[in-house]
């Protein structure tokens, strides 16, 4: 133990990823245990997002009685938000003004709130699916443009992406079902870089699919495993959360693999359905867990040297 920090078992040997030659170093991070604390009484229930506003506050979106939950950059209990809002809680986004963005790929929308938990935009219709301009069909994740253009990765029905302009009108989609270049086998997460790039984490292809801001498609990488979730930090490097591998991935701008750590199980710092993720400009990575009902900290093992 280093500092009051559970250092988790890391290997120094290489790994290699099933799907690309390159040998690749293990990610050496610790696990700082019990940072969140919840007053008596509440409980998480799946987690399935987690997000970091612009104070370095805590959101965690989860599908138990109290959906939204805030915390304080060290960890404490701040407030709830949203009870009565969601079906199924999915995909949570802090935009640059702090709004949340979430989710509900069971009630078909997604909805912005304002930092103070006011409704300020509702995208789909709740409890009508479908595949026009108005509708979604399970969607998953959100993200944003250089523009404050609004993508919309309507994955679990329609495999397709939307995009609206900041004010909530539509823009332009693409993508259908299948294994094709701009094709998706359900778009599960999706993030920008600071030059406007989308990229999709095309979950069930088990690859990341990169677009530029008007869809055009450039490029893929394979070298990952299952993106379920994903997160551009601050210094441009793509984080990956593979629930089916129990592994967070890093990616540098280029398309590297840097390496990954984790180990599947339900002890701490192990992985039971790590959906999603945030990062700090410490590369500290929050990372959310449906199966274990928590979101977890980890920070690199140099930092408390």
């Amino acid at each position: 133990m280093l500092g009051g920090v559970v250092v988790l078992p890391v290997s120094h040997a290489v790994w290699q990823d099933a799907s690309s030659s390159q040998n690749t170093a293990q990610l050496q991070y610790q696990l700082v245990p019990d940072f969140l604390k919840l007053p008596a009484n509440l409980y998480f229930s799946e987690v399935s997002g987690v997000a970091l506003n612009s104070r370095g506050h805590i959101f965690v979106f989860q599908r138990g009685t109290h959906p939204l939950v805030e915390f304080d950059e060290s960890g404490n209990f701040v407030r709830t938000m949203g009870e009565g809002l969601f079906k199924r809680p999915h995909g949570l986004r802090i935009d640059p003004s702090d709004n949340l963005w979430v989710t509900d790929n069971e009630a078909h929308f997604v909805l912005k709130l304002s930092p103070q938990g006011g409704i300020l935009m509702v995208l789909g219709q709740r409890d009508y699916p479908g595949n026009d301009h108005s509708h979604f069909d399970g969607p998953d994740d959100v993200t944003f443009g250089k523009s404050g253009e609004i993508y919309v990765a309507d994955g679990e029905g329609n495999s397709r992406i939307v995009a609206f302009d900041r004010n909530g009108n539509y823009l332009k989609e693409w993508g259908r079902k299948g294994s094709g270049k701009g094709e998706f086998r359900l778009p599960h997460s999706i993030v920008t870089d600071s030059q406007g790039f989308v990229y999709v984490g095309d979950r069930e292809n088990a690859r990341i699919q990169v677009f530029d801001a008007d869809g055009n498609f450039r490029m893929e990488w394979t070298n990952a495993g299952h993106p379920y979730g994903l997160f551009v930090a601050p210094d441009q490097h793509l984080y990956v959360a593979d629930a089916e591998a129990a592994r967070v991935s890093e990616i540098d701008a280029k398309g590297n693999l840097l390496g990954g750590f984790g180990t599947a199980g339900r002890g701490p710092g192990q992985f039971a359905g790590a959906h999603a993720l945030a990062v700090t400009s410490k590369k500290e990575i929050f990372v959310a867990e449906v199966f274990n009902w928590r979101v977890e900290k980890f920070v690199p093992i140099e930092q408390h040297r």
